[in-house]
């Protein structure tokens, strides 16, 4: 059987992030558990597993999208999803980091339904506790990977980081210069797609992959990930905050996501009238910003992003190996593509 040919039964992507949690969580808060003070309070914190002061909660603790992921490779490669625990957590941690500071980087107060990082404990200390997780998850893949394999990983790690900053400072100032399509794809590419593709490279190398495997699941995850940065600019217009637990405000930021720039791009009278109210500097009303997601829709841009997102999603699955063990992957990227959150 080809991995396209797999049909999941309904709710196995359920079971799947439950698999990775039950792996992921004792390695991440016993990685928590070894940071300092405050750090420790603001990563829990965070994570859900406590409020502010301390006290235990039952928390939205996220997705754990990346953290299937990187299991679901290692199973893919007859691996058991346990030998990627470590490159779960280490993904896990990065992603986290990254959120932190994006918040600082954003000033979005909300997270989850609740204050942000920074919000309660105040900028400096919101930056410093996304550093330790940063750290955090370099210690994390040393201490219980082999060597070798440790070696590896935390140099495909590092080399991820570098490449989401390039991404997410491509991001910060795409409002700078008028963007197009392919700078969007490049921006996605750096600042999602590349924590996907090495989530499932590590998950590969976990288990023992040969380079060619885990290059193929790295070019899935990165694909899958740009796919997932395009739903999550549909949500950021057109998203329910209270399933995201976070305002929508891209088009009040007047960002370039992807379905503003195809309108943008799109040539005709919609997008024209979008560019000109995104010209302006002067905050905009709530109806203009209603008025902004009727242009953009209407100049084709939530379509286009529709269909971006789902050709990418079968560009992701055509990568991966013809194996039976793939079936979760590609549970996981239907998941990506009917997300409400």
């Amino acid at each position: 059987m080809t991995a396209t040919a797999y049909v999941p039964p309904v709710d196995r992507h359920t079971e799947i992030l439950a698999r990775a949690r039950s792996v992921l969580d004792p390695v991440l808060r016993a990685a928590v558990a070894t940071l300092p003070e405050p750090m420790q309070r603001m990563a829990g914190y965070h994570f859900g597993w406590w409020d502010a002061e301390g006290v235990v909660i039952q928390g939205d603790s996220g997705k754990l999208l990346r953290p299937a992921l990187a299991t679901s490779a290692a199973f893919a490669c007859e691996g058991v999803p346990a030998e990627a625990a470590a490159a779960a957590a280490a993904v896990e941690l990065i992603h986290n980091f990254t959120l932190i500071h994006d918040d600082v980087m954003d000033y979005d107060a909300m997270r989850h339904g609740r204050a942000t990082v920074w919000r309660v404990w105040g900028l400096a200390d919101a930056i410093l506790a996304g550093d330790a997780l940063h750290a955090l998850a370099t210690s994390v893949l040393t201490a219980l990977l082999p060597p070798v394999t440790a070696m590896a990983a935390v140099e495909r790690l590092e080399s991820t980081v570098t490449e989401m900053c390039r991404g997410q400072h491509e991001d910060c100032h795409a409002g700078d210069a008028a963007g197009t399509v392919a700078d969007w794809e490049r921006m996605a590419m750096g600042k999602t797609g590349a924590l996907f593709g090495c989530a499932c490279a590590l998950g590969a190398l976990s288990a023992g992959a040969n380079d060619e495997t885990v290059a193929r699941f790295e070019h899935f995850g990165r694909d899958l990930g740009v796919a997932f940065q395009a739903v999550d600019d549909l949500l950021g217009i057109w998203g329910d905050p209270a399933a995201s637990g976070k305002p929508t405000g891209d088009l009040a930021r007047r960002k370039h996501s992807l379905p503003i720039v195809q309108a943008l791009e799109s040539g005709t009278d919609a997008g024209r009238e979008l560019a000109r109210l995104y010209d302006g500097d002067e905050p905009l009303s709530a109806d203009q910003i209603a008025g902004a997601a009727v242009l953009v829709e209407q100049a084709g841009g939530r379509r286009g992003t529709q269909l971006e997102a789902a050709r990418r999603i079968r560009t992701a699955v055509a990568a991966l190996p013809a194996k039976s063990g793939c079936g979760d992957l590609i549970t996981l990227a239907q998941l990506v593509g009917h997300r409400n959150k």
